[in-house]
């Protein structure tokens, strides 16, 4: 491939910093804002449906939205980073989510509100490639494990934190706060980023429009399918257009893009040649596999701990708390042993451990089982997890040249993020399927409305039978993360050794 003149001019970059860490603590400080941002709403359901005098439709889309608008582009906005430089689409990213967030605690209408967090997840989108590309260019390979230890345990734990800190901040201000909240925690980390992270040398990429154009259509359709599809009954949209007719079109976009990398442009979005680093691709498998099973896993744990058990939503945020602590603790010590191990020691332990920890909880899951055994099991999830997100974030990208940091971190962090609505998407029909078999088709839809909204319904103090029915339910749910988790275990056993981690010879 012959690099055009602009990609042969000279760029105006920084020198390595010779100790990269500042720079990623700058750089975790959003991420760990925006990935928290995903789950904080969620808590915030009732008090919004109540401000807005709206129905549970618009006001689960001002999470569906967000997460439509960070995950479709983060294919693209990876790319940005390598042409134009990582610090400065952070830069722009943090700066249009800051913004977004004020706009968000200020809003009038619903709609106001869901159009709002359209472009904090556009903000969102255009950070979270950056942050993973800037640990690959600034850390040699031999200190990488650390960085990604840390980069992995902010993604685990922001997901934990975030009804916790919702909880906390509806209780005490109201629901505008958990968008307010961002506006200084951005301003920070706006001239922590300006001081600390460094200006890398540019690959000026030519943009690979048709890609961009058939990447942003194809992932649409499929993650708006998926999000819509169960509030829809998997049935119509508009017109003839049902949820399996949309999903299959947008896999057919998807074929299509694929074909179109393959042999159309000069310079692909995503170089296919990615793939044929078996750590990459594997990697790749099981972060999807990780991030599905911890999205599926929290909604039916959340709705037990608040309808059977009766906690409040705080009370029920603090119950899951230990995993975030778990994994906070063990980052350090993860990170120090993914430079030092095969790459498929630590992820395989991660993800069979966690499988078995969510069959243990699923068998805990009743009306009277003690607390202080699913506090054990939920402090374990994080122990397990923090196997997992650094050393596989590791793995995914030591191998993949420089020039090709973005495109690898837009990849890695979009199948995470599409697992992730996968996962919402699956354990909701589940929800629903083993609600049904246990207590009928209509109870489905009382106890799946949203964790909060099936909490303010239950509140405890259920009749015995219906909260034993309703335990079984929630138990069973838990079988879909645990298995899928098992699929992500084969997948890190296959893992290769670093191709930087074999003997090299003295130089001469």
């Amino acid at each position: 491939m012959t690099d055009s003149p602009v990609a042969q001019a000279p760029s105006t970059h920084d020198p390595l910093p010779e100790n990269p860490w500042p720079a990623l603590w700058a750089l975790v400080i959003g991420f760990f804002m925006i990935l928290v941002d995903v789950s904080i709403v969620s808590i915030a359901t009732p008090a919004l449906m109540e401000s807005f005098d709206a129905g549970i439709e618009p006001v689960l889309w001002v999470t569906s939205a967000y997460l439509l608008a960070y995950a479709v582009p983060l294919l693209i906005t990876g790319r940005f980073g390598d042409r134009y430089g990582p610090k400065r689409i952070y830069l722009v990213g943090l700066t249009i989510f800051t913004l977004a967030s004020l706009a968000c605690g200020l809003s009038p209408t619903i709609h106001w509100l869901v159009a709002a967090r359209v472009v904090q997840g556009l903000g969102a989108s255009l950070m979270t490639p950056q942050t993973m590309a800037v640990i690959t260019r600034t850390f040699p390979p031999e200190r990488r494990g650390s960085a990604m230890a840390l980069w992995g345990a902010t993604a685990g734990v922001a997901f934990l934190v975030g009804p916790l800190l919702g909880g906390l901040l509806l209780d005490a201000f109201g629901w505008e706060w958990i968008f307010f909240i961002n506006v200084p925690v951005g301003l920070i980390g706006l001239v922590l980023a300006v001081r600390l992270v460094p200006s890398l040398r540019t690959h000026a990429h030519a943009m690979d429009w048709v890609g961009v154009v058939l990447s942003a259509v194809g992932l649409f359709l499929v993650i708006f399918g998926l999000q819509e599809g169960e509030g829809l009954d998997w049935g119509r949209i508009i017109g003839p257009v049902t949820v399996p007719v949309l999903i299959g079109a947008g896999v057919l976009v998807l074929v299509a893009f694929v074909g179109w990398q393959a042999r159309g442009p000069q310079e692909p979005l995503v170089p296919l040649g990615l793939f044929r680093d078996r750590n990459f691709s594997l990697a790749n498998v099981a972060i999807t596999m990780m991030s599905l099973a911890v999205t599926a896993m929290m909604f039916p744990l959340l709705v037990w701990l608040q309808t059977v058990r009766g906690f409040s939503p705080t009370g029920a945020a603090l119950i899951i708390a230990p995993q975030g602590i778990a994994a906070i603790l063990l980052a350090r010590r993860v990170g120090h042993l993914v430079d030092r191990i095969h790459p498929r020691v630590l992820p395989t332990i991660g993800l069979g451990g966690f499988a078995v920890t969510l069959f243990v909880l699923a068998a805990l899951m009743t009306p009277d089982s003690p607390l202080w055994a699913v506090l054990v099991a939920v402090a374990c999830i994080g122990i397990t997890g923090a196997f997992v997100w650094g050393p596989l974030a590791t793995t995914a990208n030591r191998n993949l040249p420089v020039q090709q940091a973005g495109a690898g971190a837009g990849v890695y962090n979009a199948t995470r993020q599409v697992g992730a609505v996968i996962g919402s998407a699956a354990i909701a029909a589940v929800m629903s399927a083993r609600i049904a078999a246990h207590m009928g088709p209509g109870a489905a839809e009382q106890f799946t409305g949203g964790a909060e909204g099936a909490a303010a319904k239950g509140g405890g103090g259920l009749p015995p039978q219906v909260a034993e029915s309703l335990s079984a339910a929630f138990a069973e749910s838990m079988f879909l993360p645990a298995g899928v988790l098992v699929i992500g275990a084969l997948a890190a056993l296959a893992l290769e050794q670093m191709r930087h981690t074999r003997p090299v010879p003295p130089p001469r």
